[in-house]
C-alpha cells in the first residue's frame, strides 16, 4: 500500500512539472529562512547557559531612586562581591568584574620581542570557581588568588609562549609598566559566551591602582553571586535589599536598593524600565520566531492554494478510488503522503541551501552559527519538521478532496461553495498582510537606522580618530600633541577621559547656586584637554572654550544645555559651583550633543579641564580625503614617541555604527526576509490565479464569443484579487503601526511613521500581486474559446 501511495505521489509531480516546482521551490525557500531563524534564536537562547551552575548564578543590579524618577543599571560598589560574601551566609562566591582598560579598548602586552594587544578584566579570585571556563593549566583556587598574577586564555598562551604549558608561571609585561606572572592559562571563552576576554587579572590590583573603590559612593563594577545549593533567589534579594546602607548614610533625596537578576538572563533581559527589567534582546529573538513561523506558514499556505488549483484534474481520479471502495481516511493518507513527500524534497532543498548561505548570514549577524549535522536531536528535529510541513500543507487539499463526492465529479466539472472560495482567498489575504507587516516594518526600520546616521549628533563624527593614551603617551601628551598638530593633514588634536562615543561615567556631587538640599542630579562628567570643543567641532552657545590664555581654567566648569535647564540657572556664566570638593566658576555652555546612544535622551554633562589626566583617549581630526596619509603619519610619531606599544587607532563613525549593531543586523534581516515573503505569497497568488481561470474557462469562452475583449477579461479576472489585496491592506496598515511605533518606542530619537509608508507598502504589495497574477489572466484571456467550450 505504501508503495502504491509512493509511486502515485511521484506520478503526479513528475505529470505536473510547473506546479511540483512552485510548491518544492516555495516550501524550501520558507524551510530555508526558518531554519536559518531558528539556528539565530538557538544560539541567542544559548548564551551563558553552558555554566554548571548557571542555576545559582546571579547578577547584582542597583536601583536608584531620585529626582522624582526610578531608574536601574549593573554599576555597582568595588567592595561590594567581598562584603556580600562576608555578611550574606547563603552566598557561596562573589567577584566583582571590571574592564583593565576603558571599554572598546584593549591592554598591550609584550614578552620578550613579542608585543600585542589583548582584551580583559579584573576578577575576584572566586572567578574560576563560579563560571565554567575550562583551566588547562592551573587551578581554580589558585589562578587569582595572589596580586600580580594574571591567568591568560589558550589564544594568548600561544601567541607569547607557543601552547598552555610553556606559558605556565611566564612573566608577561602589562602596558610596559609592571611585570605579570601566569597563574593559570584557560581555554578560549566560547562565542556563546556574553563575557568575551583573553585576560583576567587579581581583584587585589585594581584595588591598588583605583583609591576611590573603597568609597562605598562610586559605582563601576558589574558584581556577581553565586547562591549555595538550596537558597532562593527571591529570598536573597529580599535580604540584601538595604545592604548598602550598611556602609554609607541612608539619603532621603537618592535611594538605593540591590536586586538580583539570573545571569544567563542578562544576555535577552539587559533593558530597564522604571528601575525594573524589562525587555532587551529578547525582543528581537520573539519577533524572529515569530517571522519564521509566519514564513513558513505562507509556504504552507501556498501549498494549500496550489493544490487547491489542480484539485479539478485530481476530482475525478478521486471519484474512481471512491466507486472502487476507497475509504476517506485511504485518501487522506494518499494526499498527505503527497505533501509529506514534496516536503522531503524541499527539506533537501532547504538543508543545501543552509548550508551555501550560513557564511554569509554569519557575516550578516556576527554569530558563528553551524549546522549540527552530528547531533541526533537536530535530525529528530528535522523529522518533526517535516511531518508537522507536511500535515499542515496537506490537511485542507487531503480534506477537501477525499470530501468529494464520486456522482458529482464524475458526471459533471467540479464546483465549488462559497466557503470553498472564502476560505481560500482568506489564506491569499493571510498571507499578504503578513507581507505588507513585513515591508511596513523594513521601511521604518531603514528610515530609522537612516535618521540616526544622518541625524546631527551635535558634533562632527567624520574624519575624527580615536588614539589610546598608554605608555609613553600618558607623560609625553603634550609632545606628542606639539609635533601632531604640525602635520600636514591634522586640524587639532585633543584628549578625553572617555570616548565621546559614550561617557559613561555620571556623578551626583555637583552643588550650584539655590540648590534644593532634597534634589540629587545625576549629571554625565567628563575630563577633557585644551581644543576639545574646537577638535569636536562642538558649538558654543555662551562664554568660551578652555585656554591656555586663563591660567585658573583648571578650577573652571563646562555645561551643556540641559545641565543649564537641570540647575534652573538664568546667567550660568560665571556663576561658581562645585564639583566634589572642586568649586569653580562656569565660563561655557555648550549645545547639547550626543554623547550616547539614541535610545537614551541627553543627560546633563560637565566638562572640567586636565592635562595630565593619566588615562583614555587622544582626540585628531584629520583633513578630509587626507586620512591615510595622515595616519601614516601618526603611525611614525608614536612609534618614535612610543616606540614600545604597536599603533592602534579607531574612527569615531565607526564606533558610532556599533552602538546598533542589533538595529541594523535587524534592520537587514527584515529586507530580505520580507522581500522572501512576498515573494512566497505571489506563488499561492499564482496558484489562486491558476485556479480561478480554471474554474471559469467556459464563462471566458463564451463572454469571448458574445464579444468580451482581452483587456475587459483581464480586468475581470485581475479586479477580484485586487480587492483581496486592499482587504489585505485595511488589515496590515494598523496592525504593521502598531507592531513599529511600539518598537519606536525604545528610542528617544526617532524618525516617526510617516503616511506615505503605507502608501509605499501598499503599492508594492499591489504591483506584484497584479505582476503575477497577469500572467494566469492573460493566458486565459487569449485562450481558444472554441477549445473551452467544445464539450458543452
Amino acid at each position: 500500500m505504501l508503495k502504491n501511495y509512493i509511486k502515485i505521489a511521484w506520478r503526479n509531480l513528475v505529470r505536473n512539472k510547473s506546479f511540483s516546482v512552485i510548491n518544492i521551490i516555495g516550501l524550501a525557500l520558507g524551510l530555508t529562512c526558518s531554519l536559518l531563524i531558528t539556528l539565530w534564536v538557538q544560539d541567542e537562547r544559548s548564551v551563558d547557559h553552558f555554566h554548571a551552575n548557571a542555576g545559582r548564578l546571579y547578577h547584582v543590579y542597583e536601583r536608584n531612586y531620585y529626582d522624582g524618577k526610578t531608574d536601574a543599571g549593573y554599576a555597582t560598589q568595588g567592595l561590594l562581591a567581598v562584603e556580600l560574601k562576608r555578611v550574606v551566609p547563603e552566598i557561596e562566591y562573589a567577584s566583582g568584574f571590571e574592564y583593565a582598560s576603558a571599554p572598546g579598548t584593549q591592554n598591550t602586552f609584550a614578552a620578550g620581542n613579542k608585543v600585542n594587544k589583548m582584551t580583559g578584566f579584573y576578577a575576584d579570585e572566586d572567578f574560576f570557581r563560579m563560571f565554567t571556563y575550562p583551566l588547562l593549566q592551573g587551578s581554580a583556587a589558585n589562578a587569582l588568588s595572589a596580586p600580580g598574577g594574571i591567568a591568560i586564555s589558550r589564544k594568548m598562551a600561544e601567541n607569547f609562549f607557543g601552547g598552555a604549558q610553556q606559558a605556565f608561571g611566564q612573566l608577561l609585561r602589562f602596558e610596559n609598566q609592571e611585570e605579570l606572572k601566569v597563574t593559570a592559562v584557560f581555554e578560549n571563552v566560547p562565542a556563546h559566551s556574553s563575557q568575551q576576554f583573553d585576560f583576567l587579572r587579581n581583584w587585589k590590583d585594581f584595588e591598588r591602582a583605583n583609591g576611590w573603590i573603597n568609597n562605598w559612593g562610586n559605582a563601576s563594577p558589574s558584581t556577581y553571586v553565586q547562591l549555595r545549593k538550596g537558597a532562593r533567589g527571591d529570598v536573597v534579594e529580599k535580604k540584601i535589599r538595604d545592604f548598602i546602607y550598611r556602609y554609607q548614610k541612608k539619603d532621603p533625596s537618592f535611594r538605593v536598593e540591590l536586586a538580583l537578576q539570573p545571569y544567563a538572563e542578562k544576555y535577552l533581559y539587559s533593558n530597564f524600565s522604571n528601575g525594573y527589567i524589562s525587555g532587551g534582546r529578547i525582543e528581537y529573538v520573539t519577533l524572529f520566531t515569530v517571522v519564521a513561523v509566519f514564513i513558513l506558514l505562507i509556504a504552507c499556505i501556498n501549498f494549500m492554494s496550489l493544490a487547491t488549483a489542480q484539485s479539478e484534474k485530481r476530482a475525478k481520479e478521486v471519484g474512481l478510488r471512491k466507486v472502487v471502495g476507497a475509504s476517506r481516511f485511504s485518501l487522506i493518507q494518499q494526499f498527505v503522503g503527497e505533501a509529506i513527500l514534496i516536503t522531503l524534497f524541499s527539506i533537501v532543498i532547504a538543508l543545501t541551501a543552509a548550508l551555501l548561505l550560513i557564511p554569509m548570514f554569519n557575516q550578516l549577524t556576527g554569530k558563528q552559527l553551524s549546522l549540527p549535522v552530528s547531533d541526533p536531536v537536530f535530525w529528530f528535529g528535522i523529522v518533526v519538521l517535516i511531518i508537522i510541513t507536511g500535515l499542515v500543507a496537506g490537511s485542507y487539499p487531503a480534506l477537501f478532496l477525499s470530501s468529494l463526492k464520486p456522482v458529482k465529479v464524475l458526471k459533471g466539472g467540479l464546483k465549488f461553495n462559497w466557503k470553498s472560495s472564502f476560505f481560500r482567498q482568506g489564506l491569499v489575504v493571510f498571507q499578504f498582510v503578513l507581507s505588507m507587516v513585513l515591508i511596513i516594518g523594513m521601511i521604518v526600520t531603514y528610515r530609522q537606522m537612516n535618521y540616526i546616521q544622518s541625524k546631527n549628533l551635535g558634533y562632527d563624527r567624520e574624519n575624527l580618530v580615536y588614539i589610546p593614551i598608554e605608555g609613553e603617551l600618558i607623560d609625553k601628551y603634550s609632545i606628542f600633541k606639539q609635533r601632531a598638530a604640525i602635520l600636514p593633514g591634522v586640524l587639532n588634536v585633543s584628549k578625553m577621559r572617555n570616548s565621546p562615543t559614550i561617557i559613561e561615567h555620571h556623578t551626583t556631587s555637583i552643588s550650584w547656586p539655590g540648590k534644593p538640599e532634597n534634589q540629587t542630579v545625576s549629571f554625565a562628567d567628563a575630563v577633557v584637554g585644551y581644543d576639545f570643543t574646537k577638535t569636536m567641532k562642538l558649538q558654543v552657545k555662551e562664554g568660551r572654550d578652555f585656554s591656555k590664555e586663563y591660567g585658573a581654567d583648571s578650577l573652571s566648569f563646562i555645561l551643556n544645555e540641559t545641565a543649564v535647564e537641570k540647575m534652573g540657572l538664568q546667567q550660568p556664566v560665571g556663576q561658581t559651583i562645585s564639583w566634589g570638593n572642586r568649586k569653580g566658576p562656569v565660563i561655557g555652555i555648550l549645545k547639547d550633543f550626543h554623547f550616547s546612544s539614541m535610545h537614551y535622551s541627553i543627560d546633563p554633562l560637565i566638562l572640567r579641564l586636565d592635562e595630565n589626566w593619566s588615562w583614555g583617549t587622544i582626540l585628531i581630526r584629520t583633513k578630509a580625503g587626507d586620512t591615510r596619509e595622515t595616519l601614516s603619519a601618526l603611525k611614525k610619531l608614536c612609534k618614535e614617541i612610543n616606540p614600545a606599544f604597536p599603533f592602534t587607532y579607531q574612527f569615531s563613525d565607526l564606533e558610532f555604527d556599533k552602538l546598533y549593531r542589533s538595529e541594523q543586523v535587524v534592520s537587514k534581516l527584515s529586507n530580505y526576509f520580507a522581500f522572501l515573503a512576498i515573494f512566497i505569497s505571489c506563488l499561492g497568488l499564482f496558484g489562486l490565479a491558476a485556479f480561478t481561470a480554471a474554474q471559469r474557462t467556459k464563462e471566458i469562452g463564451v463572454r469571448k464569443i458574445l464579444g468580451a475583449s482581452v483587456e475587459s477579461i483581464v480586468t475581470m479576472l485581475s479586479g477580484s484579487y485586487i480587492r483581496l489585496v486592499v482587504i489585505a491592506m485595511l488589515i496590515a496598515f494598523p496592525l504593521g503601526w502598531y507592531i513599529m511605533n511600539k518598537w519606536l518606542e525604545q528610542f528617544q530619537y526617532k524618525a516617526g511613521i510617516e503616511w506615505w509608508v503605507f502608501i509605499v507598502a501598499g503599492a508594492v504589495a499591489l504591483g506584484i500581486a497584479l505582476l503575477t497574477v497577469s500572467y494566469q489572466s492573460i493566458k486565459a484571456a487569449l485562450a481558444n474559446p472554441v477549445k473551452s467550450l467544445r464539450m458543452e
